[in-house]
């Protein structure tokens, strides 16, 4: 139990030193006005709250969007690393608690 107690401590300190985060995934679209050639820009599209959004990101702001969604999604692998092993721990004190003595 002491070991999965520690490992749960690390994925909450991990969690805490991500920084930002944002859900999504970003891309690059390509639009062509009359007459004109195609210009870029930058789209980041997620749900949220059951609704989905779309964003455009200027160009000047793509790393950092980019480095947002990217903690996002260690942020929702170490949350379902924490519950696994929240699961683990509440089934191994349940068996504690109901040991013979």
């Amino acid at each position: 139990m002491k070991q999965l107690e520690q490992k749960i401590e690390r994925i909450k300190m991990t969690i805490a030193e991500l920084g930002d985060i944002r859900p999504g995934s970003l891309s690059k679209q390509w639009r062509k006005a009359k007459g004109e050639a195609y210009a870029e820009y930058w789209q980041l599209s997620y749900t949220f709250k059951g609704r989905g959004r779309t964003d455009y990101v200027p160009s000047g702001c793509v790393k950092k969007v980019k480095e947002e969604t990217e903690n996002y999604k260690k942020l929702k692998d170490l949350v379902d690393q924490w519950i696994e092993l929240s699961v683990q721990l509440s089934k191994a004190r349940i068996l504690d608690a109901t040991k013979p003595e």
